[in-house]
């Protein structure tokens, strides 16, 4: 009688074994590979263009890789801590500079304006940064796409004009109330760059804020069933593989380097350049075979 009105036991938010495999001693030899990247293809540079949600942290992003590199903070990319609309309005270029000044390593970063129902960044603008016509402080206008004959319209475009990882940076904790319509624009930017040929990863940020035990400990996410969902939801709804997903946590209110923040940073990072170096190759490849055969 005394189990008719017992619960069955909450069933526990983490995982006995972890669902992804990391090394967390590897910062060193992490940090190491990512510092000595070049492309196969001289003169080349690695470009990577950040798009997702208002907020979702793409400029913390870049500035948490900076900061990385650098092995002390950095605010390379402009943030802001408020929610009340897109802080980041022109497409900008940031280098990440090397020990030697005025030297930078072969890939940069684009950061555009967010994705939202109204105001936000137009996709057909995306669409054409990917293919290298978007010159460096283009303000992006909600209202109208850039156009042919515009002074930031790039006509005589370069390999290096061009985009080698296309990345959707998301939020953890907000992932599941993307409106349809802002996911929609994620699936329509991610069917052009597909289109292109053009590689595409998924940054989950803001793991810490999905559950207390995450932000003291952040060697448990791969244990998460919850980080896990999100990111199994996410690429439900636009069709990024989980193994193109990958969580990590910017820096924002930290005043000094975390080494498992590190790494989580760094691993994203790998992959999203040995991605675009692929990719980069690839073109090449064909290039030559187009060249050979014709």
């Amino acid at each position: 009688m005394g189990s008719k009105g017992s619960k069955s036991p909450t069933p526990s938010p983490f995982l006995d074994t972890p669902w992804r495999e990391i090394n967390w001693n590897n910062k060193k030899s992490a940090l190491q590979y990512v510092k000595n990247y070049k492309p196969h293809i001289e003169g080349r540079q690695l470009r990577i263009l950040l798009h997702g949600p208002v907020g979702a942290g793409k400029s913390s992003f870049i500035n948490s890789v900076k900061s990385v590199f650098r092995g002390r903070m950095c605010a390379l990319a402009l943030v802001d801590n408020t929610s009340a609309g897109c802080f980041t309005n022109t497409y900008t270029t940031y280098k990440i500079e090397k020990e030697t000044p005025n030297t930078f390593h072969p890939f940069v970063f684009n950061d555009i304006m967010g994705l939202t129902e109204g105001k936000g960044v137009l996709v057909d603008d995306v669409k054409l940064a990917l293919k290298g016509h978007v010159k460096e402080n283009y303000k992006f206008n909600p209202e109208s796409k850039l156009s042919e004959g515009d002074q930031f319209y790039n006509t005589t475009v370069n390999p290096n004009d061009t985009v080698d990882v296309l990345v959707c940076v998301i939020p953890a904790d907000t992932a599941r109330l993307m409106t349809d319509k802002t996911l929609q624009k994620i699936r329509e930017i991610r069917t052009a760059a597909s289109r292109l040929g053009i590689p595409q990863v998924a940054i989950l940020t803001k793991i810490d804020q999905t559950c207390p035990e995450i932000k003291e400990d952040l060697k448990i996410v791969y244990k998460s069933a919850i980080v896990k969902e999100e990111m199994e939801q996410f690429s439900v709804n636009v069709g990024i593989p989980m193994n193109c997903i990958f969580p990590v946590k910017n820096y924002s209110e930290e005043i000094d380097l975390n080494d498992d923040t590190d790494t989580l940073i760094l691993r994203a990072l790998r992959h999203i350049i040995d991605f675009g170096e692929d990719f980069m190759n690839h073109k090449m490849n064909q290039a030559e075979d187009s060249h050979r055969y014709a």
